[in-house]
């Protein structure tokens, strides 16, 4: 089963990169509410050199409202996690949660609904860059 939603984008900055991404979350509702800098981690706890790598947790108060009212311990999927990462040759790889594949596992017909309804927005970001 496909887990993410993946897109690589050419001759585009890393910086500039994150900068779309989450404009375009914005754009479908979503905010920034963590942040992961995967390779300062790995340096600063392990003393390894790694690739840019970031981990967005994007977070649309709405849905995750309704999928908290709806099942409360939903929150151990949330937020929608974006990773943005610099893959060879200088290229930028976006990828999103698929929510209806991370939610799968839960017994709740109301967040199928939820969770495609998030599905169609986190596509139309990835399908925006």
């Amino acid at each position: 089963m496909d887990y993410t939603f993946n897109k690589t984008l050419k001759g585009i900055s890393y910086e500039d990169a994150l900068l779309k991404v989450t404009d375009e979350l914005k754009k479908e509702g979503f905010g920034i509410i963590t942040e992961v800098d995967v390779k300062e981690t790995f340096k600063k706890k392990l003393d390894l050199d790694f690739r840019k790598y970031k981990i967005l947790g994007a977070c649309n108060p709405g849905f995750a409202h309704k999928a908290i009212e709806s099942e409360s311990r939903i929150g151990v999927f949330l937020p929608c996690n974006v990773i943005v990462q610099e893959i060879d040759n200088g290229e930028i790889e976006v990828s999103a949660v698929d929510p209806e594949a991370s939610m799968s596992s839960v017994n709740n017909a109301g967040l199928k609904d939820i969770a495609s309804e998030v599905k169609n927005k986190l596509k139309k970001v990835i399908g925006s860059l």
